[in-house]
């Protein structure tokens, strides 16, 4: 059963990644997609046994939708941008490289140093998943699971560890496939999760006992000594 989750998550990934990119690529001749790739195949695997292969709770709570019934309305419009801003970027990628060639490609080490970022951001984003059970895509208080918060790991350096990981993955993956305006049009979603990190802190100061002192403890939400 777990070997069907695992190629379950990967078919997902390479049909949104995948299809994303070649398809408006309009080519398979392209070396640095399939390697882009390979690394979605390497992360997927790894983050499956690594994680949810010991978390099927969490695992059954990342398979629901971003859009849930008891989600706040004001999540809803966040989750729904913030989804069409990321699908939207890699998307554009493409259309960047073989049509629109807004900036100029990176250098090869900077284009390089992109592949290291995003696979930074994916270790993060997994950090964030192996010690908080309660990471779901909705912002919903899980009384259910009886969340409690999770100030360990990356949740003691940062409040939304997660969602720092995704801005690194964003801007990662651009400069890898050799896109500098998809990096620097990562600003856009990156301004949603801004927008919903503090819609996300006032429900759980409402309603998640001893976020609030959480908060005392943990100073920074996204970035250590910025933000």
């Amino acid at each position: 059963m777990f070997m069907v989750k695992v190629l379950t998550a990967l078919m997902w990934n390479l049909l949104i990644f995948g299809g994303l990119l070649l398809l408006p690529a309009g080519t398979l001749n392209w070396w640095r997609a399939w390697v882009f790739l390979g690394m979605v195949v390497v992360g997927t695997v790894a983050t499956m046994i690594g994680v949810f292969r010991e978390d099927d709770d969490l695992y059954q709570e990342r398979l629901k939708p971003p859009i849930q019934e008891s989600q706040p309305l004001a999540d809803k419009i966040l989750a729904s941008l913030l989804i069409a801003a990321f699908l939207g970027i890699i998307a554009f990628i493409p259309l960047d490289v073989f049509r629109f060639h807004l900036l100029s490609q990176p250098s090869a080490i900077s284009s390089a140093l992109g592949l290291v970022v995003y696979v930074i951001g994916w270790w993060i984003i997994s950090l964030s998943f192996k010690v908080n059970t309660f990471a779901a895509t909705a912002v919903k208080h899980q009384a259910d699971r009886q969340q409690t918060v999770i100030d360990t790991g990356v949740y003691s350096i940062v409040r939304h560890p997660m969602y720092a990981g995704a801005i690194l993955v964003m801007v990662g993956m651009s400069l890898w496939l050799e896109s500098v305006a998809a990096a620097l049009l990562a600003i856009v979603p990156t301004i949603i999760l801004i927008v919903r990190i503090q819609f996300e802190e006032q429900f759980l100061r409402q309603e998640l006992k001893g976020y609030d002192t959480y908060t005392q403890k943990v100073r920074y939400k996204l970035l250590p000594y910025l933000w």
